[in-house]
């Protein structure tokens, strides 16, 4: 039976840093409001030259490189992001290109927040049929672009950058079991509305959220994929080595490991240094951890996220 082994991780972060503090001189807030309501310092902005692809680029690079492979290996490219370069083509074919690769499938995928997570899933699939040998999978977004910047809920939140892995088919179980859903009931409480219709942008073009929803909302569904992903497995909280939560709001983080039982130190932490990348934030934050040496060969590191639609899903992986 084939199998899925990620052989390779990378990251990249736009070079311009927006501290708390930064944000205290363009709207209503504070850093001490920021940082005990969701655990966030600082946010990278791209920019204003910068694409979706060139971050995605420039993650994949890394990725490929430690995968000990080049581009022209690749045979499948999906990009998870809900803010892409245009309306089409999509920014996996732009990204393609980019890399010098042709032929291979390249599309996007649309889940907000639980993006990379619905994509790697989708990617694994395609492995386990036997159809690809090496995949890569990226979740890349720009949020300043539509953030509206007067607003204290949201523009606090965010944060653009990129992360990408590379997948290879294997002999060897490294994807263990992929678990999505989705309830579009909940669409209204993390959107943006806006559209373009006749050439003009019809409704709001920012993120519209209602917070103490999205957080209820966003424990509950997480505490029952950790049970899901367990049971499917047989597995006890206590084999559980790393948790890689999407990086929303430390709260949420917290409360995930709590219910695992896990203590901080097991679970991957970048929200304070990158705030909420959407997307992008599981493989960059996957990224850290590999590259820094904390995740190990035999690990179990369990991703998860939730996301606007609303979406939710996650991933257990033995290293």
């Amino acid at each position: 039976m084939t199998h899925t082994r990620i052989v390779g991780t990378g990251g990249y972060l736009p070079a311009k840093v927006l501290t708390n503090r930064d944000l205290e001189s363009m709207v209503d807030t504070s850093d001490e409001w920021i940082y005990t309501r969701t655990g966030i310092r600082q946010r990278h902005v791209a920019a204003d030259d910068e694409c979706t692809s060139d971050l995605a680029f420039a993650a994949s690079s890394k990725a490929i490189a430690a995968a000990g492979i080049t581009p022209q290996d690749i045979d499948l490219i999906i990009v998870a992001t809900t803010t892409p370069d245009m309306i089409f083509p999509s920014t996996a074919c732009i990204l393609q290109a980019k890399l010098g690769i042709k032929h291979c499938p390249a599309f996007d995928v649309q889940a907000v927040c639980s993006g990379f997570i619905y994509a790697l899933t989708v990617a694994d699939k395609f492995m386990r049929c036997g159809q690809v040998r090496h995949a890569l999978v990226v979740g890349a977004e720009i949020y300043s672009r539509i953030i509206d910047w007067k607003d204290r809920g949201t523009c606090v939140l965010f944060g653009d950058g990129a992360g990408a892995v590379v997948l290879k088919a294997d002999d060897t179980p490294g994807i263990l079991s992929c678990h999505l859903h989705a309830d579009g009931s909940h669409q209204k409480i993390l959107s943006v509305p806006g559209t373009v219709c006749g050439g003009k942008v019809q409704g709001s073009p920012f993120v519209r959220m209602e917070g103490n929803a999205v957080f209820k909302f966003a424990v509950k569904v997480l505490d029952d994929i950790v049970e899901e992903a367990l049971a499917h497995n047989n597995m006890q909280k206590s084999q559980i080595d790393w948790l890689i939560p999407h990086q929303a709001n430390i709260r949420i983080l917290q409360s995930t490991a709590k219910k695992l039982g896990l203590n901080m130190d097991k679970v991957v932490v970048t929200v304070d240094r990158h705030g909420n990348t959407s997307a992008a934030s599981i493989p960059l934050a996957l990224d850290e951890a590999v590259r820094d040496g904390r995740i190990q060969s035999g690990h179990h590191v369990l991703l998860e996220g939730v996301g606007g639609g609303f979406t939710w899903g996650a991933v257990l992986i033995r290293w």
